[in-house]
This record gives structure tokens, sequence and C-alpha cells, in this order.
């Protein structure tokens, strides 16, 4: 065989052959998936019941890589500033791009710093109280609060979160004087709660419904217009006088800006497939959490209009920042 055919020979087996075929395929390595939050809180666990399964079809691991602090800012400032490459994409949420956009200046620009690439769904808020506490109504719990001025308390984990904003915005409408204990973490937050350290806590329904059930816990509301169909005796809070209050924690995915058009498309597809996998959907629904996948201008809609609407009731003064 002459060498010329040898070599045509050669390069038509290379171009079939596995490892040609994945030169420039994405992705060819794993995923890096920031989550701006503590591992154990309800967004670590909801990002990795989805990761999991997105990286399964996509037939490379995607690895969550925990940065809290700051409500979450510190975590989407490295995603800001990552390579627009697809290897590392970010958890974002209403504290993240919405409410600490309201309350001051942030080191990324929540919009243009961000490409979107889903809506993951939306977590509703459950107004609880320590079990040892006598009070097992919102009413009760306000002529409570308004006997002991001050007295009562709740924990966030700081003005930034939705935590906190949730608990300042009933004090405010209720007319109440709750005492704030700002904490790390949520999870820390939840201990002292069960042992009776802080009273009170606006905290999403995932890691609340174990201690609820299991009676350390009292859920006095939630904060969505509709119940939840895992604490389905729970009203609402506007069940119960609180008209138009209504609190959710939204949760999506985005990537630096200027990441590609055809890596973001394949990880909407890859997105959505997930959150209409029935036995995704079934893990999900059951920590309370409501999935729901979207393009990217949906995410870019929630998060201006979110941020528009802290920042109008913190101007009016509606509630405090402490």
């Amino acid at each position: 065989m002459k060498p010329v055919l040898v070599v045509m020979l050669f390069a038509l087996l290379s171009a079939g052959s596995p490892v040609h075929a994945q030169t420039g395929r994405y992705p060819d390595k794993p995923i890096k998936l920031i989550v701006p939050f503590p591992a154990g809180s309800e967004t670590d666990e909801i990002s990795r019941v989805i990761s999991q399964k997105v990286g399964a079809t996509l037939g490379q691991q995607i690895v969550i890589e925990n940065r809290p602090g700051a409500s979450g800012s510190l975590g989407s400032e490295q995603v800001a500033k990552a390579a627009p490459d697809g290897y590392t994409i970010g958890l974002i949420t209403g504290s993240t791009h919405g409410v600490a956009a309201a309350l001051g200046p942030l080191p990324y620009d929540p919009v243009k710093d961000f490409k979107p690439i889903s809506m993951l769904g939306v977590s509703p808020y459950v107004l609880v109280a320590c079990s040892c506490l006598t009070f097992k109504t919102v009413d009760e719990l306000i002529r409570e609060a308004k006997a002991k001025p001050g007295k009562l308390s709740y924990g966030s984990a700081g003005p930034a979160s939705m935590a906190y904003l949730a608990a300042a915005l009933f004090a405010s409408r209720a007319d109440i004087d709750l005492a704030h204990v700002p904490y790390r973490s949520s999870a820390q937050s939840m201990v002292d709660l069960i042992t009776g350290r802080i009273d009170i806590q606006f905290a999403t329904i995932g890691p609340s419904l174990e201690n609820i059930r299991a009676g350390k816990l009292r859920a006095l509301a939630i904060t969505t217009g509709q119940r939840s169909p895992v604490l389905p005796d729970v009203p609402t809070m506007i069940e119960q006088g609180f008209k138009d209050y209504e609190i959710a924690l939204w949760m999506a995915l985005a990537a630096p800006a200027g990441t590609p058009d055809s890596i973001m498309d394949l990880l909407n597809k890859e997105i959505s497939a997930a959150i209409a996998d029935p036995q995704t959907r079934q893990k999900l629904l059951l920590q309370g959490f409501e999935p729901a996948a979207s393009d990217p201008a949906t995410v870019t809609a929630r998060m201006k209009a979110e941020t528009a609407n802290w920042k109008a009731v913190v101007d009016k003064g509606a509630i405090q920042l402490q």
C-alpha cells in the first residue's frame, strides 16, 4: 500500500473513532454548579436532585460547590466572573437576584453579568413556631407579640434574605415589634427554633417538614396564594387576613454572560427534561418544592419584577432593615 493511501486510511479511521468524535463536544468534562448557600439547605438539596438527573443525561457529572456568604452574593459573584465556557454555572434565587439588588450595590450586575438558563421552580415559606409556645394561629401570635413588645424573636440569615423580609413585612403589616436574631444559615437558626432559643421563623418547607410532622415545630401559615400539597391543613397568610401577602423562594440556573447559545440551548433542554421526569418531580414535590422549567426570558422577567417589588417596599418604609 502506498504511503499516501496509508495516511488517508488512518485519517478516515481516526475520524470515526470515539476520541475524535468527542473533540469539541460539550460537555467533555464535569460541570461545576455553584450553590451560594450551605450544604444541607433547601437550595442545596434541590440543586442536587436536578443536577444528578441532568448529569446522567449529559454523560458528565455536575459537581456541586457550596459557596455561602453575604446572603448568596459571594457565590453569585464567582459565577459572574467565571469563564463563559459552560463548565461553571450557578444557582440563582430571589435573594441573590431580586432582594439583594433592591437593597444596595452588589459586586456583580444581576442582569448583565449572567445568562439565564431556566427556572427550576418555587418553594413557599412556612411561618413556624417552637412547639413549646402556646399560640397556635397567626392571630394568637399577634396578640402575644402585642402583649410583649420586642420580646418575641425570629431568626434569619440577614436583611438580604427572603426569610428576614418575610418576617419584617409581616411585623409591619401586623403592627407588632419582633426581635431579629441573625444567623449564618437557616440550618443554625432551625436548631435554636426547635430548642426554644428563638420563637418563630419564616422557613422554606423542605428543611422544616420533618420537624413539623414530628411535632417539634408548629406550622402557622403558608406564604403563597395556595396551600401547600405537603401541608394541606396549614392556611395561607392571605386566608388569615393578610391581603396580597405572597412570598416564595424562586430558584433558577444561570451561566456567566457570554456563554455560547448552543451550550445554553442544550442545558435548557436537559433541565426541562429533568424537571418533567416523573421520578425527579416526585422527589422535588415531596420537599414542598414546586418544579417548573422555563425559557431564559422568564427568568430575567422574574428577577426584574422581584427587584422592583422589594425596592418599592423598602423605599416606602414598609419594612425596617436592621
